[in-house]
């Protein structure tokens, strides 16, 4: 029975694609009778809203899911991180990074360099001490890069099956002192006893950074489940300025949250379109593996609440 989680983050309203993926977090906890913690990933502070804390699970009540205990947040257990942080630098695997995003992103794209994606090409790797203290002088504060020598680290994705990445050098401490993603994510989840991380699919590349972190760490795994975006019509990662993608935003088109939880059970093959369902209906009727593996493209008439087709979905092909 392996504990489950959702780690959104307060930044906004959860919209469609946040919920679906909620939903599928919850099936797959409460499927097996186990239990589902919240936890609000708030460490960027500049973009959180603190509204967002009550929005956020008044949405998901609305929708019927619930969680075990109270919600954790990320911005309470810096101590935590910074503990995990001082461990990985003990290692000598730790280095201090001064590259800007640009100057990644010029690095990456220079013609001589063949370098997939927007992987870190190594800049600050095996810069001398006095290099090192030059660029300090110069007062730009260096963040910390974990190496990972582009090992490859495989999983059993329990959707997308058996995959494996490349592991580059990665962030584990921002250049403003703030704890990252990358090892956050592991000690919350260790901490939590989380077993099974279901989220999007965009995340897929990071599992293997992930765990290369909790090996490091002695810390526990958890399995994973990556499940498919909703996009939007043009096939971008679906945000508040496609449409009427929210519950309040549907609510203005004539639907109430029950109405969503239709069509985001349908949309997973787990009733047919417009039937009505609650959580508990979709119990006996989930399986992880058996989810659709292709993204969920919204349609514009749809995200416009206009005149609706009678299929208000589509896949990719």
């Amino acid at each position: 029975m392996p504990i489950g989680r959702f780690a959104p983050s307060p930044t906004g309203r959860l919209h469609l694609g946040n919920l679906r993926t909620a939903l599928v977090s919850w099936l797959a906890a409460r499927t097996d009778g186990s239990e589902l913690r919240l936890r609000f990933d708030d460490l960027d502070r500049s973009a959180v809203r603190t509204e967002h804390y009550g929005s956020q699970p008044d949405d998901l009540r609305a929708l019927g899911l619930d969680w075990d205990g109270p919600p954790v947040r990320q911005s309470q257990r810096l101590a935590r991180y910074r503990e995990a942080v001082e461990r990985l630098v003990a290692t000598d695997l730790v280095y201090p990074c001064y590259c800007s995003r640009r100057e990644i992103r010029e690095a990456v794209q220079a013609p001589n360099r063949a370098l997939a994606g927007h992987r870190y090409p190594g800049t600050c790797r095996e810069l001398t001490a006095p290099e090192r203290r030059a660029r300090t002088a110069s007062g730009r504060p260096p963040a910390l890069r974990l190496r990972g020598d582009e090992a490859e680290v495989g999983f059993a994705d329990l959707v997308v099956g058996d995959v494996a990445y490349p592991v580059d050098d990665f962030v584990i401490q921002r250049n403003d002192g703030t704890p990252a993603y990358h090892l956050v994510t592991v000690v919350d989840d260790a901490d939590l006893g989380v077993e099974l991380v279901v989220r999007a699919d965009d995340l897929l590349d990071s599992t293997s950074r992930q765990l290369h972190v909790a090996r490091l760490l002695d810390l526990p795994t958890a399995d994973h489940a990556h499940v498919p975006l909703v996009l939007s019509p043009d096939g971008e990662r679906l945000a508040k300025r496609h449409g009427s993608v929210t519950l309040d935003d549907r609510a203005v088109c004539g639907e109430d949250p029950a109405n969503v939880l239709s069509f985001l059970a349908a949309s997973l093959e787990l009733c047919p379109p417009g039937e009505p369902v609650t959580p508990s209906d979709l119990i006996e009727r989930f399986d992880l593996v058996r989810l659709p593996t292709k993204p969920l493209v919204l349609e514009r008439s749809f995200l416009d609440c206009g005149d609706r087709p009678q299929k208000r979905y589509s896949e990719t092909v």
